[in-house]
């Protein structure tokens, strides 16, 4: 037992590893269809589906326009969560400025009333249509091994492998047939999209999370889907949440959620099973090619979290929900009814694998789309720990433990040739990319009543162009600037919380502790700087929901620090769509 515990705490931390496995289980809940149902009322679907074969074209007939022309309404804009980090590994450090002496600001206007929107969750989908598997090669890409690349980094001697590791062809690609043109679904089913096209050598690995060890109903859905793309040549990485929602056409079985791809291809014993469909999915779909994946369940993330002694995360959204099962209330939680409701306010929490199993997988109050950026934020937080605690170069100890623990088709080869990129690597220089409501998708209600996300082709397009592109020198030469960050009030740890939402976004903010008051109101940002062009000022004041007459320009050229942000009390760098306001409350015990 011992040796399980030592080799979970220094297996599961290294960057792969860590991305591979602890971001795979959470965001999982009660919801999908059975694979099994799915075969045994294939008679009576295709007599329905004859009766409405009509209805079917009107429907489709009438909003491809929609799929094809829709415009963004969201107020958010694509690159608000797609901001290229820095590939600088400077380390410098923002220290408190002898002349930072702000004077306290007034207390803010009453704020507007928040208007509190709810949206419609998605009821599970029964199936309509079940095919027989025809995925006979159609043809086959001639894929070249992965080029090799220079170590930037000397792993320690423990972690050198006894023999010299060499780069592995990549996974041969499976291209999917096209659908019959004569096929009727429930809506248009869309032609097969164009290869993203791929100037840099990537190695695309998929994390999948599933419930099906709570849900007892025979299925096997990946709720939880994010693309982890490792560029070999720029030794950047770059996380793609999809939505389980996302209603694509599947080989096979037609327009379904692709959250029941995997499962469907594991039932009917697909080539190279469930990855092997998700795989041809994903490809006919988004045209992105995924090499490898790994999947573990819901008490597979716990232990997993706990073996690396817990994490810490900056929660700057609060969010809301019931308890879930096999997972437990974050400590700090406050009670919002007497119905069972809690919500986790603004803060910085450590939590242990069960808690953070419910920040992962909490939807009550907030969208699916938010959920992809919470899980994401749990890889980012592994990383964090795996460096603080020295731990990336064990990787290579005890491998052949982990079959108990994850599913996957990649070998210690692969991950000890990623190594190098994880040594030299910060958290803040992940790039992280998710769909935005409205502008990459389109709500959309079945004729069964279920409500999906149908794909926005071009803007789906361009966002997975950005998801290959690394960040230019222009780029990262805005967002290097050093942002020094203060916690003007009594809130224990805001300042952590909002230096980690700027180095979300690719910024180099680090938590300076106390203010010389706690007294602060309003959040506060100084520009020592004093640059009209190229600067970061704009940038830092929207992402922190700064208000203008809150910006002061301070020009200091003996500064160690660019700008510096005192936050106050109404402090709310919020920007997700649904998630509520913090009620008060009893402590979680």
């Amino acid at each position: 037992m011992r040796r399980l515990r030592r080799f979970l705490r220094f297996f599961f931390v290294g960057l792969i590893p860590a991305l591979l496995i602890l971001g795979l289980a959470v965001g999982v809940l009660w919801s999908g269809f059975r694979v099994a149902a799915a075969m045994t009322d294939r008679l009576s679907a295709m007599s329905r589906l004859n009766e409405r074969a009509a209805a079917y074209v009107q429907t489709a007939t009438a909003i491809a326009p929609t799929i094809m022309t829709h415009t963004a309404t969201s107020t958010q804009t694509p690159n608000a969560t797609a901001t290229p980090p820095p590939t600088s590994t400077s380390t410098a450090t923002a220290t408190p400025q002898p002349t930072l002496t702000p004077t306290p600001l007034p207390p803010s206007a009453t704020p507007t009333p928040q208007v509190i929107v709810q949206f419609t969750t998605n009821t599970p989908l029964p199936p309509t249509l079940a095919l027989p598997p025809t995925n006979t090669p159609a043809a086959l890409i001639s894929v070249t091994p992965a080029p090799t690349f220079t170590p930037t980094a000397t792993l320690a001697p423990s972690a050198t492998p006894t023999t010299a590791a060499t780069a592995r062809a990549l996974p041969t690609l499976l291209i999917p047939e096209n659908p019959d043109p004569a096929q009727v679904d429930v809506t248009a089913i869309p032609t097969a999209v164009e290869f993203i096209p791929r100037e840099y050598a990537l190695v695309n690995i998929i994390l999948l999370g599933t419930d099906a060890e709570i849900t007892n109903d025979g299925s096997l859905r990946t709720d939880t889907m994010i693309i982890v793309s490792i560029n070999l040549d720029t030794g950047t990485v770059a996380m793609l949440s999809l939505p389980r929602d996302l209603f694509v056409y599947i080989p096979a079985l037609g327009m379904q959620r692709l959250n029941v791809a995997y499962g469907y291809g594991e039932a009917v014993g697909w080539t190279d099973g469930g990855f092997g469909l998700l795989r041809q999915t994903i490809l006919y779909n988004f045209g992105i090619n995924v090499h490898y994946y790994a999947l573990v369940n819901l008490s597979g993330f716990e232990t997993i979290i706990d073996a690396v002694g817990g994490v810490d995360l900056a929660v700057d959204c609060a969010i809301q929900d019931y308890q879930l099962i096999g997972a437990q209330m974050p400590a700090g939680a406050v009670q919002a009814n007497d119905e069972g409701l809690w919500t986790l306010p603004v803060g910085y929490y450590r939590m242990s694998g069960a808690e953070a199993l419910w920040y992962a997988r909490s939807r009550h109050n907030s969208l699916e789309f938010d959920r992809g950026r919470r899980q994401q934020q749990l890889l980012r937080a592994i990383l964090r720990s795996a460096r603080d605690q020295g731990l990336l170069t064990q990787v290579p100890t005890l491998w052949n433990e982990t079959m108990s623990v994850v599913e996957t088709n990649l070998q210690l080869d692969d991950i000890i040739g990623l190594l190098p990129i994880a040594v030299n690597l910060e958290s803040s220089a992940i790039e992280n990319f998710r769909f935005i409501r409205l502008y990459h998708t389109t709500p959309w209600t079945t004729p069964d009543g279920s409500n999906v996300q149908l794909p926005i082709f071009d803007t789906v397009r361009e966002l997975m162009i950005d998801f290959y592109t690394p960040p230019t020198q222009s780029q990262v030469s805005v967002e290097r600037a050093t942002i020094a960050v203060y916690n003007g009030t009594t809130n224990t740890d805001w300042d952590r919380v909002a230096a980690e939402r700027l180095n979300w976004e690719g910024f180099s903010a680090v938590a300076m502790g106390a203010a010389q008051t706690s007294s602060y109101t309003d959040t506060v940002l100084i520009d020592y700087t004093g640059q009209e062009k190229g600067s970061s000022l704009e940038a830092i004041a929207l992402l922190l929901n700064i208000r203008p007459e809150n910006v002061l320009i301070e020009p200091d050229p003996n500064r160690s620090s660019d700008f510096a942000v005192i936050v106050g009390s109404s402090y709310n760098s919020c920007t997700e769509q649904g998630v509520l306001a913090v009620d008060e409350g009893t402590p979680a015990p």
